[in-house]
């Protein structure tokens, strides 16, 4: 045989058996499991390969809204990311306007909606709610001037009353203040800016709005916080028939209640609003006791 021409051959022939060891190498990798047992990549990251979308308005500080990055933040996002953490699921927050949540979750572009949002019967009808995780009650902003110190005062023809499109105040106004005449609005804000130029005589939202928007506007405008309904419960709320969600996010409610999650959250972003509240014998928004 010429030594010459069989090298050429021998060469290639290594080269092959290499590339077929390297191939059996990488399907061998290829096949094994990671050693948290998942067979998913995400997993070997973060420990996440669930996605859950989350639908907010970030419009409702401190609760849902954005930081001064544009990033979405507060006592709500903070919550669904330690939810996340907890059950694996990478959070993605939608900020949505508000007559959309509901939408969002029934058409499934997302899992839920966390939004300060009240529990009511209507509601109910097109969601499944959480257990309730938060509580609150109505109370009114009035115009310095307009005289207005109960929600009787505002049930007087002549009266406007300023709302929030689709809002729980909105729902009273609309069954209770049948005698006013009612402002529908699109957000908190364009209904302070009424009560504040005069244009209505009231805004009806729960009280730390009132409170923290009195704050801002202390010569133009009243706070009333006499009792004129039942507290109004919060949950959050997941497409009709969706239990394992749904059972997860109440059992994190639950430990929530009673590992301080909420104290937590309290002291991060409602410090004063907390002392406020307890000087002026208000119940907390996560008292249930």
């Amino acid at each position: 045989m010429n030594l010459e021409s069989a090298r050429p051959r021998r060469l290639a022939a290594a080269l092959a058996a290499l590339a077929l060891a390297a191939a059996a190498l990488f399907a061998l990798a290829a096949c094994s499991s990671p050693s948290d047992g998942s067979d998913t990549p995400a997993n070997s990251g973060n420990g996440k390969d669930k996605t859950l979308t989350v639908a907010m308005e970030l419009a409702y500080p401190p609760f849902e809204t954005k930081d001064d990055a544009g990033e979405p933040s507060g006592v709500s996002v903070d919550f669904m990311r330690d939810f996340g953490d907890a059950y694996g699921y990478d959070v993605v927050i939608e900020n949505t306007a508000f007559d959309g949540l509901i939408p969002m979750v029934q058409t499934g572009k997302a899992d839920c909606l966390m939004s300060s949002i009240t529990i009511t019967d209507a509601r109910k009808e097109s969601v499944d709610f959480s257990d309730p995780y938060a509580q609150a009650q109505l109370a009114i902003l009035a115009n310095a001037q307009s005289g207005i110190g109960s929600i009787d005062d505002l049930n007087q023809a002549g009266k406007k009353v300023a709302v929030k499109t689709g809002s729980t105040g909105d729902v009273y106004a609309t069954k209770n203040l049948t005698n006013a005449e009612i402002v529908r609005l699109a957000d908190e804000s364009a209904c302070v800016t009424e009560v504040v130029q005069g244009k209505a005589d009231g805004f009806l939202y729960d009280q730390l709005t009132i409170y923290r928007n009195n704050q801002k506007n202390p010569d133009t405008t009243e706070a009333v916080f006499i009792p004129f309904q039942d507290p109004e419960s919060w949950g959050i709320a997941v497409a009709k028939g969706n239990d394992e969600l749904l059972g997860q996010l109440n059992e994190f409610i639950a430990q929530s209640k009673e590992n301080g999650e909420f104290d937590r959250l309290t002291e991060k972003y409602l410090s004063s609003e907390k002392a406020a509240f307890d000087e002026l014998g208000f119940k907390w928004f996560f008292e249930f006791e």
